[in-house]
């Protein structure tokens, strides 16, 4: 392993199969010659790297609020009246660019550690637009300006949906970057050693921006944390933020840095591009439910409780059964070219009925394409060695023996759970939510995994987009939970565009 942090480590060698006791810190002298900490301390690839990506994506925030005000300028002068505009609409066009980014920048949303944020990142953008809307409202009420309502009504819409489409590009670019490793965030982390262990297993689960260099442990048995090094313990922070060139310090959960030594070092980093994160001892909450509420000098984190009833319970239900509906009667000629397929390829019922378990325990018969041979649930024990899953109850295999040749490309498409939106008309499953078990499972279930009965099984979810059968069954129910405690419309849409991406990839279909 090469590099500062390994010469970091291999100061720390006579550690190896010894028993527990303090680290000692690391061999500062090691390292390369590095001037005290200043105000560019942290300046890595990444900062320089964002920072190019912020002048390009102001430059295309700019030209998609030209390209919106222009464009309302000819529909409202140059079309709609058949006369040209005045001088000073011909000057709001040119203005409205600078106007925009300003606003923009107002609202936080070119600041680094929000690029790439998704949906935090797009709500800053709708923000902005409606204080600059009001701003906008206000000027010509106090100066009694006529302003074309036309022109505003067209520019701001189009500025707005061009603005989040060059986000949305630029986001899938950072992203690509940081796989790449030119925008990774180098991070530096203090903590226990079970702490530290459990945060880089978790972000090893997933694609993310960070890259866990080094470990600052006051405790810890080995030179190496999984695959992490050790790095010296939580006094030395500062001396190897500066050495290991680091963007940012995640506290984990459990730690041994006190309150006032995480202040003492905040202070020593302002002025730096060092971002200090700490991390809550609270895991699969998203940031809705979040709040910080300052009691007593201490930022106490607040954590709103699911919503498993109520209006947005009522609208999820009118929003499942309205889709359902109309996906039914616009592809009821394609339904019914399936069920002829079924019957012409293999002997049996075009469709297949299965007992599942739903919300709060209750039992539906589910509705499918018949995949399968009339007889397959009597063969499942001749075929359980061709399980994927060598844990929990989930069976799943890429080359059944049982499947028919039409079930076969049936389930590469996922057309095979079409007739589901049948048990979503009815109320018995929704569009989105944790995967619908058999009861044979649920008798297997773990007391957490209950809580996945909390809410209606789904036609897709979490488990789908993020892998489908490729998933263990541990990573399938953490998907699902975190949907159970997280839901909201929005990561419904979300799910429901990323199931069509992973459908047309067909990724874990089998």
């Amino acid at each position: 392993m090469g590099g500062p942090a390994s010469k970091v480590v291999a100061g720390h060698a006579e550690r190896v199969g010894a028993a527990t006791r303090p680290t000692m810190g690391p061999d500062l002298a090691v390292l390369p010659d590095t001037p005290e900490p200043t105000g560019r301390m942290g300046r890595s690839r990444r900062s320089t790297w964002l920072n190019r990506y912020v002048r390009w994506l102001v430059l295309a925030d700019a030209a998609a609020a030209l390209l919106a005000a222009v464009v309302a300028l000819l529909v409202r002068f140059g079309i709609s009246a058949g006369s040209g505009p005045s001088a000073l609409y011909v000057m709001v066009t040119l203005a409205l660019p600078l106007v925009w980014v300003a606003a923009l920048a107002l609202g936080r949303v070119y600041e680094h550690r929000f690029l790439g944020e998704g949906s935090a990142e797009f709500r800053r953008i709708a923000d902005s637009a409606l204080r600059l809307l009001a701003v906008l409202a206000i000027l010509t009420f106090t100066v009694h300006w006529e302003f074309a309502r036309g022109y505003a009504i067209i520019a701001l819409p189009l500025m707005v949906v061009g603005t989040l489409l060059v986000h949305r590009v630029a986001r899938a670019l950072l992203h690509r970057a940081e796989h790449a490793g030119r925008a990774r965030q180098r991070v530096l982390v203090i903590g226990t050693e079970r702490a530290i262990a459990e945060m880089v297993r978790r972000l090893g689960l997933a694609d993310n921006a960070f890259e866990l260099v080094g470990a600052l442990v006051d405790t810890s048995r080995s030179d190496v944390i999984e695959g992490v090094p050790v790095v010296g313990a939580s006094r030395d922070a500062s001396a190897v933020v500066a050495k290991l060139e680091v963007d940012a310090i995640a506290v984990a959960a459990w730690s041994t840095f006190s309150q006032l030594e995480l202040r003492r070092l905040a202070w020593e980093l302002e002025g730096t591009d060092v971002d200090v994160l700490v991390a809550p001892n609270l895991t699969d909450v998203a940031g809705p439910r979040l709040s910080i509420r300052p009691v007593a000098g201490l930022p106490l984190l607040h954590v709103d409780k699911p919503e498993f009833t109520g209006i947005r319970r009522v609208a999820k239900g009118l929003f499942d059964r309205g889709i359902a509906l109309t996906t039914l009667v616009l592809l009821s000629p394609f339904l019914l070219a399936c069920v002829i397929a079924v019957r012409l390829d293999s002997p049996g019922p075009a469709l297949f009925r299965q007992q599942r378990v739903g919300r709060g325990g209750r039992t539906f018969w589910m509705l499918k394409f018949r995949s399968m041979h009339v007889d397959a649930e009597r063969q499942l024990d001749d075929v359980m060695s061709h399980n994927v899953h060598e844990k929990g109850p989930l069976f799943k295999a890429p080359a059944d023996p049982r499947v028919t040749r039409v079930g076969r490309v049936l389930r590469r498409a996922s057309l095979d759970e079409l007739p589901q939106l049948w048990n979503v008309l009815r109320g018995q499953m929704s569009l989105v939510g944790p995967r619908p078990p058999l009861p044979g499972e649920v008798a297997q279930y773990a007391h957490d995994v209950y809580r996945r009965l909390l809410v209606k099984p789904g036609l897709t979810g979490l488990w789908q987009v993020s892998g489908r059968s490729d998933l263990t069954w541990d990573e399938s129910v953490r998907l699902d939970l975190y949907y159970v405690e997280n839901w909201n419309l929005f990561l419904d849409v979300s799910i429901l565009m990323r199931t069509f991406r992973a459908v047309v990839a067909a990724r874990g279909a089998y």
